[in-house]
């Protein structure tokens, strides 16, 4: 007896673009979103704030880029020079709009004649905020935190839905202490389970660390772990073995107030944690386990999200 071919199975990705919920562009990784794609985040927005209303953060929204000066002294190129994006420019003469165009028309490599700018795309929602905060001076006694919402960028074009080029990340950011940046963190933790758990999704919490690059960046993932500077709220989305990130939970200790100059009320090196929202994601997490039927969806859920 002949064996049956086996029935290609529908990706999470097509069944997502067949239902018009996300758009394609011809680039992995880089899509449109539908209004009602972008209507359940605007409800988990809103359902985020409502968590985070009581501690009267500060709002602060930067566009999707940052100075280039600012992203060097970073030091993120050290760690993650695989996943940056940089905006390049077109800066020559007549001639060279010329020879620009002719390049073009034969099918040749244009992008031969740009020039960095003076901007880079922004891979964390945070970055931009350490110097503009340390502009300010010393903290005041209470520290401060921060709510910030942007698109971010990371070089890692993949047919994962999950794991987009241009997508969304809502962060509170903590300056302070090493006592108040932990409690904070602690207390987000906690609330982070709460959240998801009202939207009805399966999760888990694990250390973690970042994608550091290289040798050395094995030993620094190695530590992160060990310190346990890094947690996520793991969901599964493109595969049960391999859950998604869809919250992180971080504690940077004085890298950022050391990189920047962020200072203390009291003169001491500043320390930072943040809680990072994965705004893609959690919208993509929803409709892998309640159906790309919103209407379908469980009353609780649509309730939580204003649907």
């Amino acid at each position: 007896m002949l064996a049956k071919t086996p029935v290609n199975e529908t990706s999470f990705l097509d069944e997502l673009f067949d239902r018009g919920l996300l758009i394609e562009t011809g680039v992995d990784g880089l899509y449109g979103r539908s209004g009602l794609f972008e209507a359940i985040g605007d409800g988990f927005q809103a359902l985020v704030s409502r968590y985070g209303a009581a501690d009267k953060a500060e709002v602060v929204r930067f566009p999707p880029a940052m100075a280039r000066s600012v992203f060097e002294q970073s030091g993120y190129m050290k760690s993650f020079p695989q996943l940056a994006g940089t905006v390049h420019c077109f800066c020559g003469n007549p001639a060279d709009h010329v020879s620009l165009l002719q390049t073009i028309e034969q099918k040749g490599d244009w992008t031969e004649g740009q020039k960095a700018s003076d901007v880079v795309l922004t891979p964390a929602a945070c970055y931009p905020l350490y110097p503009t905060a340390a502009k300010r001076g010393d903290l005041p006694a209470e520290g401060r935190l921060y709510d910030l919402l942007s698109y971010c960028f990371r070089h890692e074009p993949s047919k994962d839905p999950a794991r987009q080029q241009f997508f969304r990340m809502r962060e509170y950011v903590r300056m302070g202490t090493p006592d108040q940046v932990t409690e904070f963190r602690a207390n987000w933790l906690e609330r982070g389970q709460k959240l998801i758990g009202d939207l009805g999704l399966p999760f888990a919490v694990d250390v973690a660390n970042d994608p550091f690059f290289g040798r050395t960046g094995k030993m620094l993932a190695v530590n992160q772990r060990d310190q346990r500077l890094k947690f996520e709220l793991l969901i599964p989305i493109e595969s049960e073995e391999n859950p998604t990130a869809c919250l992180s939970f971080n504690y940077h200790q004085d890298h950022f107030g050391k990189t920047f100059g962020l200072t203390s009320a009291d003169g001491e090196v500043a320390h930072t944690a943040c809680v990072g929202f994965g705004h893609e994601r959690v919208i993509l997490a929803l409709l892998k386990h309640h159906g790309t039927d919103v209407a379908r969806w469980p009353a609780s859920v649509r309730s939580a999200l204003g649907l």
